[in-house]
């Protein structure tokens, strides 16, 4: 893909750590909490788009990470190239599609577990709008982890782009399946439409992760344990189901389980918990930590983003994530 961004050339650096592939968009996030969105006087403004929550959140733990995905050709795809840089994530494979808007997602924030979310992604989301023809197979085969959503299978042409990106791969490295099951994204919303594209998926990546709506749907199984060796037998290494108010589950085909309770934190907006911990779910991944300690450090980073208001920019540094740790609340 052409770049839009102004990233300097990075291929003396070696291959990526992480590159990510999939949603893209400005939270507008109220700062007001515990207050019904037509009541909201005033918000704040974010990068946000799981995918991409992931790559900033690995950049901050120190990890080299890209994305790969469009804007709109308008002032809200300028300030995601901007953020992305300022986070340290490159923009190269961040391209415009002209007389597309920049989606836009706005949230309501009710403390300690409801958080709506309103997607603005009419009349398509540029993001869905990468071709298979534009990606640059050669680094996405290279990276150390390559990292893609559901929400990525859900239209043409990201499916088809999608899949020949996890083609290429040919389970090289690490390949992360985040399930993102998102029905308002797919044509009739039915888990049904997605199961047959993410057995595609399935069958290219080493690890899935989601929760226990996103699991369901990729196997028919909400137990966490029959979800997650179903997820093996559908062709991944790691399975990790996360449970919310329950912990972590996860299971590596070579026999190993965890079973990680909950963090204790005060929820503030719990929206990007889910993407800090899949950030330092690669890092402890690409570290060659034992599996309990990756979902230790996984659950401490994503217990921190909770317990604050933003998404991308509450991210925690390496430091932040070890002081939690410490006080042994994980």
């Amino acid at each position: 893909m052409e770049t839009d961004g102004g990233a300097a050339d990075g291929a003396a650096a070696g291959p990526y750590d992480l590159i990510t592939m999939g949603r893209i968009g400005v939270d507008l996030y109220p700062l007001q909490t515990g207050v019904p969105l037509e009541r909201v006087e005033s918000f704040g403004k974010f990068l946000g788009g799981s995918p991409t929550n992931v790559a900033v959140a690995a950049a901050r733990l120190g990890l080299r990470t890209a994305v790969v995905t469009r804007t709109g050709d308008d002032p809200f795809g300028r300030y995601l190239h901007s953020a992305l840089r300022d986070f340290g994530v490159d923009d190269r494979w961040v391209t415009s599609v002209p007389g597309l808007p920049t989606p836009v997602t706005f949230c309501e924030v009710f403390p300690p577990d409801d958080f709506p979310l309103y997607f603005y992604r009419s009349p398509v989301a540029p993001d869905l709008v990468v071709h298979a023809r534009e990606l640059d197979l050669p680094a996405l085969r290279s990276a150390r982890i390559f990292w893609m959503t559901g929400t990525g299978l859900c239209a043409e042409p990201s499916r088809s782009a999608t899949l020949a990106a996890l083609e290429a791969r040919s389970r090289s490295g690490v390949t992360v399946f985040d399930l993102d099951w998102r029905p308002m994204f797919w044509a009739d919303g039915s888990p049904e439409a997605a199961r047959a594209p993410y057995r595609r998926a399935l069958a290219h990546a080493t690890v899935a992760v989601g929760n226990l709506d996103e699991v369901e749907v990729a196997t028919g199984e909400r137990s966490p344990r029959a979800a997650a060796e179903a997820l093996l037998d559908a062709g991944v290494e790691l399975a990790v189901v996360k449970q919310g108010p329950d912990g972590v589950l996860a299971l590596h085909r070579d026999g190993t389980l965890v079973e990680a309770p909950p963090v204790d934190v005060e929820v503030v907006n719990g929206l990007g918990a889910g993407d800090a911990f899949g950030g330092a779910l690669c890092h402890g991944l690409l570290t060659g930590a034992p599996l309990p300690d990756a979902v230790r450090f996984a659950n401490a980073a994503g217990a921190i983003v909770a317990g604050r208001l933003a998404c991308s920019s509450a991210m925690p540094f390496p430091e932040e994530v070890r002081r939690a740790l410490a006080r042994g609340h994980t």
